[in-house]
């Protein structure tokens, strides 16, 4: 019984994958948080090219 007990506190075959998933996470949060940032200036500058193309279209 007490070497299953080893045996599992040794066991870090799903650690990597855990990791990776911690990895992918962090990596969506900080991804989020940056386009939410830049949500204001990118709408901005969208309008800016969009009247600017229609007054030069006219």
């Amino acid at each position: 019984m007490t070497n299953l007990i080893k045996n599992f506190a040794q066991d870090e075959s799903g650690a990597t994958a855990i990791e990776y998933g911690l990895i992918a996470a962090l990596i969506a949060v900080a991804l989020i948080t940056v386009l939410g940032t830049l949500k204001g200036s990118l709408v901005t500058t969208f309008t800016k090219v969009s009247t600017t193309l229609d007054t030069a279209s006219k």
